[in-house]
């Protein structure tokens, strides 16, 4: 005998997430069948696709946005490199009352390294780096922008070109950081190597150290994010649009810092923040996503 058919609410809590995220997950390939005017769901096949949480560790979201944290759960802090989205996002968070998160600088593949040893609860991740899984677990994404990563010149100079990146001082990032795939890739595209390129480089630890660097006068090129270089006034040449977001481990989708994380991001004060810096677009902001197989 097949197990009966899961109602909407019912899938909600089975992947601990707020209800409304079942209709967004609808569009990302969440299986499903209409009966009537329903939806209804499939157990094995929801789990399948969601990367097989076990049921038994499920408590139902509305549950765990009213309830305490668990214990055993990692510590109320995200990763990130220093993106605006986030410090905005964090800012609002924070005032909307517990549960509050604080904030650690890391880039990419530092952030990824404490979500796995769970010194964190949540990372940003970007430019290829939305992973499957985790220290072995699967992740979701909570999306947050699209923004613009390039290069930026000396205030009131020629905003700079991949060609001219040998014979200038460069501030750039760290190989572990998911920006620098796009500086790398446009350098091999012209025949550069970046390895080369960036011998003698300054690697800072977020795009805050390179703008200023840059505005300084200690590099005449950086790469960073065009919300940071409109924040300084220096000149922006456009390399890459990516998407940014927060990964986290699936189960702690439930968790009520998750949820709050959510909620903020979906909110108008967020989407009109976000809107509102050059170089970024929040359509689709506090999407959950499954990325990977």
């Amino acid at each position: 005998m097949t197990d009966p058919l899961l109602t909407t609410e019912e899938v909600a809590a089975l992947l601990r997430v707020h209800p409304k995220h079942v209709y967004r997950l609808l569009k990302k390939g969440l299986p499903s069948r209409r009966v009537g005017s329903e939806w209804r769901f499939a157990r094995e096949e929801v789990l399948a696709w969601s990367g097989g949480a076990d049921p038994a560790q499920i408590r139902p979201t509305a549950e765990a946005a009213a309830g305490p944290i668990e214990p055993d759960a990692p510590p109320s802090i995200v990763a990130a490199n220093g993106d605006v989205a986030v410090a905005t996002l964090l800012e609002l968070v924070a005032a909307r009352g517990p549960p509050l998160l604080g904030f650690v600088q890391a880039d990419q593949g530092a952030g990824a390294d404490l979500l796995a040893r769970g010194a964190v609860f949540a990372t940003g991740a970007h430019a290829g780096g939305f992973a499957s899984h985790v220290g072995g677990e699967r992740v979701a994404r909570i999306h947050l922008v699209a923004r613009e990563i390039g290069l930026v010149g000396a205030r009131g100079g020629p905003a700079p070109q991949p060609s001219d990146l040998p014979r200038l001082r460069l501030a750039s990032r760290p190989a572990t950081a998911g920006v620098r795939l796009h500086l790398d890739a446009s350098l091999r595209a012209i025949g550069l190597d970046a390895a080369e390129t960036h011998r003698g480089a300054l690697l800072l630890h977020s795009h805050l150290e390179v703008v200023t660097a840059v505005a300084s006068g200690r590099a005449d090129a950086g790469l960073a994010s065009r919300a940071w270089a409109e924040r300084l006034g220096l000149p922006f040449h456009p390399l890459a649009r990516e998407a940014y977001g927060l990964i986290l481990r699936a189960r702690h989708l439930g968790d009520p810092r998750a949820v709050r994380l959510c909620e903020v991001a979906q909110s108008g004060r967020f989407r009109a923040a976000c809107e509102a810096i050059p170089g970024y677009d929040a359509a689709g902001a506090g999407d959950v996503r499954y990325d990977g197989g």
